[in-house]
C-alpha cells in the first residue's frame, strides 16, 4: 500500500494511502521556535485529586433549510471558574473521524491546576461522528460554513461559552480548515493549534487534478453515494474490520501494538451508521479540500504572521511524503512553534499525554503572562 502525504483519512482505499503533516507556533515573541518533545514518561503535572465533569449534548445546526444534530461535548475541570478559557478541539476529516480522538487530550489539559485554567469543548463535523449524517453536497464551504456557524452563532454553544478567547485546535484537514477561515477574517480565535495539518484529499494527492481525473472523481463519488452500489463499493473499500486495521496499523498509528480489537470495532460501528458514505466520497475525492499546492497551503499560514500564535505538532512516525508538508512549514511564515511528538497521522489519540503536554506548554506560553 502506497504511502502520500499531507492528507489522509484513517480510512482509505489501499491504493491511496496518506499522510499527515503537522504545524506549530508560539506566542508572544512570534519568533520561530522549533522543538523536539522527549519520549518515555513525559512531566505532566495534572492534579488527580480534582475530577472532570462531562456534558454530552446536541445543537441543531440551521443550514440550507436543514436542521443537523451536531455532536459536541464540554469538557471542564472541577476548579475552572467562570474566568476559564476556552478551548475548541476539532477531529481529523476521515472516514471514523470522532470527538474519541480528542476526549483523552481534553480531559488532561483541563483538569490542569495553573495560573490560567481551561474548558474543552469537542464537536463532531456533519455527517461524521456522532452527528447527523444528511444527504448533503458536501464541500469545503459547507464544511468551513460549519465551523464558523458554531462558533459564532448567538445560539452556538461556543457563543454561549463565551467567545472571547477561544483557542482552536484542529488535526489534519480541521487545522487547515480553521486557518483558511481566520485569514479570511471568518473566525477570530486568539491562538491556533494545528496538529497534523493536511490539504489534499487521497486521490488527488496520488493522480492529480487534471481534466480526465476530475471527471473520474466525480463519478466514483456519484457511485459512493448511490443507494445501493455505493453501500457495496463503501462496505469494501472502508467499512469492514480488516480494512480498518490495516489502515491504523500501517500508518494511522505509528506503534501496531497501540491498535486495539476496541478501537478497531468502536470505528467499524461508526462507519455502519446510515449516511456515513456521504462525506468520505466528497473528502476521497478531494471535494473538502482547503487549498490545491503546498504554495496555497504556505500562504495560509503566511496571511497570519504577527496576528496570532499558530503551533504546528509533527510526528517522529508521519510517511515520507507527508513529512515533507509538515517540514516545509518549520520556519515557515506564520508558524511561531514547530514541535514533533511520537505518532504518525492520530498522534492525539495514540499519545494523548504527549500532546496534551505540548498543547498545555503552548497555551501557558500564551496566555499565562496575559492573564
Amino acid at each position: 500500500m502506497a504511502a502520500f502525504s499531507v492528507s489522509s483519512s484513517p480510512l482509505v482505499p489501499s491504493s491511496c494511502r496518506i499522510r499527515r503533516p503537522f504545524l506549530l507556533l508560539t506566542p508572544k515573541s512570534f519568533k520561530p521556535v522549533s522543538v523536539r518533545a522527549s519520549v518515555g514518561n513525559p512531566s505532566i503535572s495534572i492534579d488527580d485529586k480534582f475530577s472532570v465533569q462531562t456534558k454530552t449534548s446536541k445543537w441543531q445546526w440551521k443550514f440550507k433549510g436543514n436542521s443537523i444534530g451536531i455532536h459536541y461535548e464540554e469538557h471542564e475541570g472541577e476548579k475552572s471558574e467562570s474566568a476559564a478559557k476556552n478551548i475548541l478541539m476539532i477531529p481529523t476529516i476521515s472516514d471514523v473521524s470522532t470527538v474519541e480522538e480528542w476526549r483523552s487530550v481534553a480531559r488532561n489539559i483541563v483538569q490542569r491546576d495553573g495560573e490560567v485554567n481551561w474548558r474543552a469543548t469537542i464537536v463532531d463535523w456533519p455527517g461524521l461522528g456522532y452527528s447527523d449524517k444528511l444527504k448533503m453536497d458536501y464541500d469545503t464551504d459547507v464544511m468551513e460554513k460549519f465551523v464558523v456557524d458554531f462558533m459564532n452563532s448567538p445560539e452556538s454553544p461556543m457563543s454561549q461559552a463565551g467567545n472571547d478567547d477561544i483557542v482552536i485546535i484542529g488535526g489534519g484537514h480541521a487545522a487547515t480548515l480553521a486557518v483558511r477561515a481566520t485569514q479570511r477574517g471568518l473566525l477570530k480565535p486568539s491562538a491556533i493549534a494545528a496538529v497534523a495539518p493536511t490539504w489534499a484529499g487521497p486521490l488527488p494527492i496520488v493522480f492529480g487534478r487534471d481534466s480526465s481525473m476530475e471527471t473520474r472523481y466525480g463519478l466514483l463519488r456519484g457511485t459512493l453515494r448511490a443507494p445501493g452500489v455505493g453501500w457495496m463499493m463503501y462496505n469494501m473499500l472502508v467499512s469492514n474490520e480488516k480494512s480498518i486495521e490495516s489502515q491504523y496499523k500501517s500508518h494511522v498509528y505509528a506503534d501496531q501494538s497501540n491498535v486495539t480489537e476496541a478501537i478497531i470495532q468502536s470505528r467499524y460501528e461508526l462507519t455502519k451508521q446510515k449516511g456515513s458514505r456521504y462525506v468520505p466520497a466528497a473528502f476521497l475525492t478531494g471535494l473538502l479540500d482547503p487549498v490545491s499546492s503546498r504554495d496555497e497551503f504556505l500562504q495560509l499560514f503566511a496571511g497570519l504572521e504577527r496576528k496570532l500564535p499558530v503551533m504546528v505538532m509533527s510526528t517522529k512516525g508521519a510517511p515520507k511524503r507527508s513529512k515533507a508538508e509538515m517540514e516545509a512549514l518549520r520556519g515557515a511564515k506564520g508558524v511561531s512553534k514547530f514541535v514533533e511528538v511520537e505518532g504518525a497521522l492520530l498522534p492525539q489519540e495514540e499519545y494523548p499525554s504527549l500532546v496534551a503536554q505540548e498543547l498545555y506548554n503552548f497555551l501557558q506560553e500564551t496566555f499565562a503572562s496575559l492573564n
